[in-house]
């Protein structure tokens, strides 16, 4: 039999609107809304001269950026409980509260310590929305009944918000001459902008979660049982990654788009194009080429032929961002930039497919805020590691080794991957589980060997 994939191929946006209640648009909208304006930061483009223009060394700037990362990773996992604890609306609404000061705070203090600040509240307000937004599309799309929505709306929201990037980013430099604190005063109405949008957000039946975090709910306990049941859901959330081989193995796949995309698009962007004599006043025409194809991508993951399933499509995307990073080694400066473009498009095409499959394997009743916070660090933490050797490559001057490299060893991640999810180990742990959560082969519902009566492995149950 044809596995179900999770998306409708060959339907136009009028199709996929009309099966949508007007909830679901509501809140498909505000979603929207909501991850264009939190995540456009007018200041992205200059921030770097900004810091230089008042005062700060390059060994503070880059030392400020080293804190963030680490500040991201640590505040993961405490706002995924804030999340599963105070409800996703609420934590979407608190992280547009504080990414809305954070970017006030260079305009009142542009000094290291204001810097910091920024960066370190940043570091908190995107921790807040990174499982939060995500949780709640997802679980009110299905209280809604319109879950088979959900990839298209992760994947418009996502494309939306490039798309405004490649408007907006080219108006800093005008802006800038006119007002000088201009993209920080800029990206903090944004995020006041997503803040609204946070407050308009509808409420929606979340699913219920049996055992401690459930009952403390149910008894309205004090402070120290919201702090046992935040505790509970930490170690919920852990057992739930040990105990379902399916959703650590997706969250594992997920590891090579996510710092592949970062690494290239990030760390290796300029010195790439540099080593193809490609001068730096071109950079924002090819950074912009590469967004419209993301977010075109993006878009359209319905674009992807149903012959194989979600989980194969990552996989071979991934192996696709592999071979352009090796291919960038071999040609000229024009088929470096169609590479880059073509790299762009594959992670459009990959993240909202990535993302859907990591919510489908969550098991029903676990936190789910939690488990993106955990995949969040995942990767991070693998990114992180990644920067550092990438940091050493450059410096001995070896980037096509560097690009080689990275290729190689994500087909061995991937190939890895693969031998562990045909050996049988995934369905077995499935059929002794009997858990609803999404299997290899059937993507998009329940996994071989799972049992699924009505009353179990439902994620709609109202709270």
């Amino acid at each position: 039999m044809r596995p179900r994939l999770p998306w409708r191929p060959g339907t136009g946006p009028a199709a996929a609107a009309a099966g949508l209640t007007a909830t679901a648009r509501r809140i498909i909208r505000l979603n929207q809304g909501f991850q264009l304006l939190f995540n456009l930061l007018w200041w992205m483009p200059v921030f770097y001269a900004f810091q230089k223009e008042a005062g700060l060394s390059d060994g503070q700037i880059f030392g400020i950026q080293s804190i963030y990362y680490v500040a991201f990773c640590l505040f993961e996992i405490p706002t995924g409980l804030i999340a599963d604890r105070i409800g996703t609306r609420n934590c979407l609404r608190a992280g547009a509260v504080v990414m809305t000061a954070a970017n006030l705070a260079p305009v009142f203090s542009p000094s290291y310590t204001g810097f910091l600040v920024h960066f370190l509240a940043i570091a908190a307000g995107r921790s807040l929305t990174s499982g939060a937004a995500s949780a709640y599309l997802y679980d009110g799309l299905r209280a809604e009944k319109c879950d088979e929505h959900y990839l298209r709306a992760e994947g418009t929201a996502r494309a939306l918000g490039l798309a405004a990037k490649v408007v907006c980013w080219p108006l800093v430099g005008p802006l800038m001459a006119l007002a000088h604190t201009a993209p920080y005063v800029l990206s903090a109405v944004s995020a006041a902008g997503s803040l609204v949008c946070a407050v308009a957000l509808p409420r929606v039946a979340t699913p219920s979660r049996t055992g401690g975090a459930g009952k403390a709910a149910a008894t309205g306990g004090g402070r120290r049982g919201r702090g046992g049941a935040s505790l509970r859901d930490a170690g919920s959330a852990l057992r739930c990654v040990a105990s379902s081989p399916w959703l650590a193995l997706v969250m594992v796949q997920g590891v090579a788009v996510f710092t592949l995309s970062r690494i290239c698009q990030v760390n290796l962007f300029q010195p790439i194009l540099l080593d193809h004599g490609i001068g730096e006043a071109s950079h924002g025409g090819v950074l912009a080429a590469m967004t419209v194809a993301e977010a075109v991508a993006s878009a359209r993951p319905q674009w992807l032929s149903r012959r194989l399933p979600p989980v194969a499509w990552v996989s071979v995307l991934s192996l696709a961002l592999a071979g352009t990073l090796a291919g960038l080694t071999l040609g000229g400066p024009w088929t470096v930039v169609a590479l880059l473009c073509l790299f762009a498009a594959a992670t459009g095409f990959a993240y909202p497919v990535q993302r859907k499959l990591v919510n489908d394997a969550v098991p029903a009743h676990a936190p789910r805020a939690t488990l993106l916070s955990v995949e969040s660090i995942v990767d991070r933490a693998v990114c992180a590691l990644a920067a550092v050797a990438a940091g050493a490559y450059l410096s001995a001057g070896h980037l096509d080794a560097l690009l080689w490299h990275s290729a190689l060893a994500t087909a061995v991640l991937l190939g890895a991957f693969q031998l562990v999810l045909r050996s049988g180990t995934v369905e077995r742990s499935l059929g002794r589980t009997g858990t609803g959560a999404a299997g290899p082969a059937d993507p998009g519902g329940a996994g071989p060997g799972t049992r699924t009566p009505a009353s179990a492995g439902r994620r709609d149950t109202p709270a």
